[in-house]
């Protein structure tokens, strides 16, 4: 999960300064970073501790990540519309595109690791209460150890192929939250690739 957010802060500083709101190169990634080394002083090592602030300030990480890159997003689709400068390269804009859409993909993927079941921390210590999402490990038992539950590589593998695929794969949403968050998802996926990639084939035409 931190070399998720570590990600998203390093691909973040290679956007050019058109589609980053406000921020000057680098100051993202240096206040996800403040914020990841809090979170693993409060909780080091497995996160199983339950506290409200660990909780609150995890969210907040999550939601700036989104916030920013929610932000380039509109900023990228605006560009394209308008035909920026920087939009007229294709090699530029497929990188654009790519960049906000991993990081639009480690986003959600926080968010499902984050939201499900109470959180990580919540299912360390309560594991199959109520579950939002079914992943085929709890369907064929046989296969995994009898306490298996997801940890974040199994929830960015569902962000990733909600993203790839816009429509749910081999996880089935069972919790309404879940299924509109993930809709929300393969529309932003949905958007960036459709007028990205039909952009750059125009360019490169």
């Amino acid at each position: 999960m931190a070399a998720a957010v570590l990600v998203a802060g390093v691909l973040r500083t290679f956007l050019p300064p058109e589609l980053r709101v406000n921020d000057a190169r680098g100051v993202f990634l240096v206040l996800l970073v403040v914020l990841m080394v809090v979170l693993i002083i409060g909780d080091p090592g497995r996160i199983d501790r339950q506290a409200r602030w660990l909780r609150n300030l995890t969210g907040a990480l999550i939601g700036l990540i989104t916030l920013v890159n929610g932000g380039s997003s509109v900023k990228l689709v605006m560009s394209i519309i308008y035909s920026e400068p920087f939009t007229q390269t294709a090699r530029v804009l497929l990188a654009c595109g790519g960049i906000i859409w991993l990081t639009n993909v480690i986003a959600f993927g926080l968010w499902y690791w984050d939201l499900d079941r109470g959180g990580a921390a919540a299912r360390a210590h309560y594991p199959q209460p109520a579950p939002a999402f079914i992943f085929p490990e709890m369907q064929h038992t046989e296969y995994v150890p009898a306490a298996w539950v997801p940890n974040f590589a199994d929830y960015l593998s569902l962000a990733f192929w909600t993203a790839t695929a816009f429509s749910p794969t081999d996880v089935s949403a069972i919790k309404r939250w879940a299924k509109l968050l993930m809709m929300m998802e393969a529309v932003v996926s949905l958007a960036i690739a459709v007028l990205v990639v039909s952009r750059a084939i125009n360019i490169l035409k």
